[in-house]
Parts: C-alpha cells; structure tokens; sequence
C-alpha cells in the first residue's frame, strides 16, 4: 500500500445525526483514492460491550478508535480507519467500527436496524460483539439478522412473488464471527470439552417443539444458519481483574492485561489477518476502496429516500460509473499514445493504421482491466464508437499535415521555374525542351523528398495539372519561333532577294531594284529587331508593302510577290 493513503486516526464514514445518516466526504475522498482490493471489518453489537478495544487490536495501534469509560455510547454512525493489510500485499485492510445497538438515548430503533444492516452489506467479514454467553436472550438482541430481509434486496425483481432466495444472500453476505466477551464458562458439552465454534453451532440449534415460544427462538438460528454459512466463534475472558483498570483500558500497557486475554486477542487478530477474504461482488468481482465508496454513498442514498437497498440495483449503478470511467481511461490513453507515436504526416497510411491498432488494442485491455459486468458490451461499444471518431480525426489531420508539407516542398522546388516563365526564359526557339527538362527535375527531386506522406501524388498531380496551360504556351511559341528559323534557313532571304534582283535587272529597271534592295535590307534589319515579337500586324504590313511595291515598280505581281510573301510568311 506504498502509495494508498494510510489514516493515522479513525474518520466518520457515516454519520448518523437527528435520524439521518449522511457520507461524509472526507472520509470518501480516502476510500476513493485506494485502488487496491479492500478485505472490510466490521463489527456491530451492544454498546458499551467494547467493540472498538478489538478494532484496535486489528489496527496495530496504526490508528485508535476512541474508547469509552462511561454509559454514554462514544460511536455514532460508523467510522472508519484504513491501514495496510497486515499479510496480504498489495490490500487494505479497512476496519468499521459502528454505533452501539440498544442505545436507550437514540428516539428511533429503526437506526439500529439501518447500521446493521449496512454492516453486513459493506464488509466481507461481520464480527457480532456480545457479552457473557450464546442464549435466548443475547439471540433475541440480535433479532436484527431477522429483519435483513425486508431492509437488503439481493435482486430488483424478487423471485416466488417477492420472496428472495437464502441462496441469492449468501452469495455476497460477509462471513460471520460471534465475539463473546467476559465469557466465563468451560467449554464443555456433556461434560466433553468443545471447541469455540463448536460451541457456537450447539447454541445455533432449533429448538424442537412447535410452541409458538420455540418458533420465535428459533427464528435468529434459522436466519443465522442460513444467510451466514461461514461461521467462527472467539471468547475472551475479561481483560484483567481489576476493575479499576477496565474504566481505563485504553492507556494499561500491554503487561497489565490478563496473560490469557492477550493470547486470545492475538488468536482473534491472527485469524483476521489471515482468513478475512478480500471483500467482493457478485460473479468474483473485487471491491477496491473506490468501489467500496460508491457503494456507500449508493446505499445511503437509497435508504435516506425511503427505499430498501439492492444488491442488484447497486452493482449495476457501480457497473455504470465505473465502466464509464474505465472507458474515458481507456480513449485517454489511445489519444495519449497516439499523440506520443504519431509524428505527422505518416510515410504511408499503412504506417498510421498500423500504430491506431497497437493503441486500440492497449485501450481495449485497459478498459476490460477496469470494467465489469459489461455483459451486453455496451460500453465496450462506446469505446470502440470513440476511437473510431478519433481514428478518423487522426486520418483527416495525417491528410492535411502531408498535403501542407508536400506543398511546401513542392513550391520551393519550383521558384526557379515559376521565374524562368515569368521571365521569359522559354519563350525561345527549343524553350520548350528546356521546359521539360527543369520541370522533371522538379518531379526528380520532389520524390526524393522522405515522408511526404499519402497526399504525396495528388499533390504532384495537382501540380501537373497547373502546368498543362503554361507548357501548351511554351510548346507553341518554341514551333512558331522554330518554323520561321527554318524557313530562312531552308530558302535563304538572300537567295529570294537576289532572284528578284536579276529579274529587275533583265528588264532594265536597276534604279527600282536599288530602291528595292534598301528596302529590303531596310525589312531585314526590321525583322531582326522584331523577331521576339508574336504580333502579326508586321506580316500584315509585309504583305501591303509588297503590294504597293507591285503597283509602283510595275512588275509581275507574282515575282514581286514571291519575295515579299517568303518575308512576311515567317510572322504568319
């Protein structure tokens, strides 16, 4: 119990004022913090019969149940002290001490019946604290095992119309030790010596006859031999002799107590240590300190409305808190790991899946860890429901963390060539191969990126497709430009201006073809300044010069025509 919390001193669990009981929270808060299994011991009886002497003794002197030396009752309600258990590691070992039974200062002994009762639906072991020996009296003082059956419900729907089987009791009532203290007489039975629980069960015996006197005594042994089936008996002789000392027996040392007392004391507590069973449910399900405050508060509420409380009814709304609990634990911890292993965007979407189901499967094992009686799954189906929401979450983000990344990328690779055509650059005879070239280079050095992640192609696909336009441009340009090269290359404009030279010359008209010859040179040196230039008004004004030349110089239109055309037709 290195890290549960350890009471140096008993706290009222319940209180019990006014003929109302209440949960205090700051004992809950201790109950709640303490997730270890709890072994629950609770003992009821008489007041003034020392019942919080033998709390004590289980403490270890680890905390003290305040003791009393007067008539007037010390415990009210029921307190509590938890400390480590003494043999089994890793439990708590929590100690109820209760109010006295038959105080004549309490106006309502309906109480009485409610203390009792909520100590045998708490505990996993119900110590009965009485004086002297095992008789009619001391068995009609504990009428208040015959009354359990109208103040616990085992199930919300009783079987045989409203008549709970013994069995269904049994299952979750704690098991049963008879404390009888100043017991002063020898174990013995038709003068052959007894042991303590042999004693026990004799005085458990039905009385024969069929006299009303006989049913009624019987009743307390029915009730007893049927709902407690483990049962144990302890005597102790009284304390010491001196009465003196037994108004003060809280403050005597140890030495001063009847060497027999103290054996016993140490046989009782031994066997607590060591039989008391770890407090559970129904179906084996253990009652950890945090149950156990649920469970109080459950059956404080049920009693304080008027209602019986049921077993049934209270492993259910525990069931409901806790397994909601659980899978709030169970989706924290698949976000958390997540959180913890995902490093975003995932190279592929396999590498993602692949970590969900790791964290899925841990959220799964740690919400069964947590939870029972989650027959119908319906909370493991609300897990499942969450982690499928967050699964999903997760995907989305995967997708927008690769898609910012990989444009990122994608846009730092391409600012060269985004300024190449912004410039210009391409718009040359083979722009168009250069193009190309840089723009692999791009999708090159795009893939060689690492963990771009699964928006990684339509990223790039997207990028492609914003260079269709562009390239389709650049395409054109680089044949328009190309086809005009190899037009001059493939006639040669010198060759076209000296056919129409000689043909000016044959027919005599060398003033005109020296003014012709400027011209075109004039054109030529046009032509070279403006070759960059997609306008086509300089082939349009080609073709009008070649016709006013036709009309001026007064020669075949056809050869005049042929010249300027070869000119014109490379802007076309």
């Amino acid at each position: 119990m290195a890290s549960e919390p350890i009471m140096l001193v008993p706290m009222c669990l319940v209180e019990n004022k006014d003929e109302e009981m209440s949960v205090n929270e700051k004992a809950l808060k201790i109950l709640y913090k303490i997730s270890q299994p709890v072994v629950v011991v609770a003992i009821v009886g008489l007041y003034r019969t020392g019942k919080s002497y033998l709390m004590n003794c289980l403490a270890r002197e680890k905390c003290g149940f305040p003791l009393g030396s007067t008539v007037q009752s010390e415990t009210k309600g029921i307190w509590m002290c938890c400390v480590p258990h003494p043999s089994n590691p890793n439990h708590t070992l929590v100690l109820l001490d209760t109010e006295g039974l038959g105080d004549v200062a309490k106006g309502d002994p309906k109480n009485d019946s409610w203390i009792f009762a909520l100590a045998v639906l708490l505990s996993s072991t119900f110590i009965y604290n009485s004086m002297s020996t095992i008789n009619n009296d001391a068995l009609e003082k504990l009428h208040y095992v015959t009354e359990l059956t109208e103040l616990i419900r085992a199930k919300s729907s009783p079987r045989h119309g409203g008549v709970e089987d013994a069995t269904e009791f049994v299952s979750f009532f704690p098991d049963f030790i008879w404390v009888l203290r100043d017991f002063t007489l020898e174990l013995k039975l038709n003068g052959q010596p007894i042991t303590e629980d042999e004693y026990l069960e004799n005085s458990l015996k039905l009385i024969p006859g069929l006299n009303p006197k006989a049913k009624i005594s019987n009743i307390p042994r029915e009730c007893i031999r049927r709902y407690f089936p483990k049962r144990k008996c302890f005597v102790f002789d009284r304390p010491t002799k001196d009465t003196s000392l037994l108004a003060k027996i809280e403050n005597i040392l140890e030495s001063q107590l009847d060497p027999k007392f103290r054996q016993q004391s140490d046989n009782f507590c031994y066997y607590i240590s060591t039989h008391a069973k770890t407090k559970t449910l129904r179906e084996g399900v253990k009652v950890t300190g945090n149950r156990l405050g649920t469970l109080v508060v459950t059956y404080i509420d049920t009693i304080n409305k008027g209602s019986v409380p049921c077993l049934e009814n209270a492993v259910t709304t525990l069931a409901q808190l806790e397994n909601s609990a659980a899978v709030q634990k169970a989706a924290d911890h698949y976000s958390e790991q997540m959180g913890q292993r995902v490093i975003f965007p995932t190279d592929t979407l396999q590498e993602l899946l692949d970590l969900h189901a790791a964290c899925e499967r841990e959220a799964i094992a740690i919400f069964l860890e947590h939870s029972f009686k989650d027959d119908q799954r319906e909370f493991q189906k609300k897990l499942m429901e969450i982690i499928k929401n967050k699964k999903e979450s997760l995907l989305l983000k995967n997708e927008e963390a690769s898609e910012k990344y990989c444009q990122y990328e994608l846009d730092q690779l391409s600012v060269a060539l985004m300024e190449s055509i912004s410039d210009g650059t391409f718009s040359v005879s083979g722009g168009h191969k250069n193009y190309r070239r840089a723009k692999e280079r791009i999708e090159r050095q795009y893939w060689e990126v690492p963990r771009k992640g699964v928006k990684a192609t339509e990223v790039f696909q997207r990028f492609l497709t914003s260079q269709v336009s562009i390239e389709k441009s650049i395409l054109q340009a680089d044949k328009a430009l190309t086809q005009g090269e190899k037009a001059i290359t493939g006639m040669g404009h010198d060759a076209t201006l000296s056919v129409i030279q000689e043909e000016l010359l044959n027919e005599g008209f060398r003033k005109k073809s020296d003014e012709m010859e400027a011209e075109i040179n004039r054109l030529k040196n046009l032509i070279e300044s403006t070759k960059k230039d997609k306008t086509p008004w300089i082939a349009r004004a080609l073709d009008t010069l070649a016709d006013g030349l036709t009309a001026t110089l007064a020669i075949p239109g056809k050869l005049i025509g042929k010249g300027l055309n070869a000119l014109s037709s490379l802007f076309k």
